[in-house]
């Protein structure tokens, strides 16, 4: 595999299919490849990790970096476009990037009770540096 833009070399791990509904998977994909271009671009990270874990009722992608923080939504369209499209399945999004304390993204999108979980643990997908 090649590294990621900004040169994290990637780590990544597959997860089981976490039992979610094709609009929460493809929410968290759009969550997930939105963070990782914003790591990308203006982070300047060395590791990125992606968390997916089903909890009751919810499916959660969470995206961590230890960047240079200070991500705000009213700065750019991206983050702002997140979550209008987690907001369109009833998903949220909390962003935690303190200036220069690297930034943790945390999507929560609902899953109808009768869709089964995957058993096991957390699916993780990292890069480290």
């Amino acid at each position: 595999m090649t590294q990621i833009a900004s040169g994290i070399p990637p780590m990544t791990a597959v997860p089981e299919r976490q039992g979610a509904t094709s609009a929460a998977e493809t929410a968290a994909y759009f969550t997930a490849a939105e963070a990782l271009t914003n790591v990308a671009r203006y982070a300047h990270a060395t590791a990125a990790t992606i968390t997916l874990r089903r909890e009751p009722g919810a499916l959660t992608v969470e995206i961590a970096d230890d960047g240079t923080g200070g991500a705000d939504p009213a700065s750019g369209s991206g983050l702002r476009g997140l979550v209008d499209r987690l907001g369109a399945v009833d998903g949220r999004l909390e962003i935690d990037s303190p200036p220069g304390g690297g930034t943790r993204l945390r999507a929560r999108i609902p899953v109808p009770a009768g869709v089964a979980a995957a058993a096991g643990e957390p699916g993780r997908v990292g890069a480290a540096g």
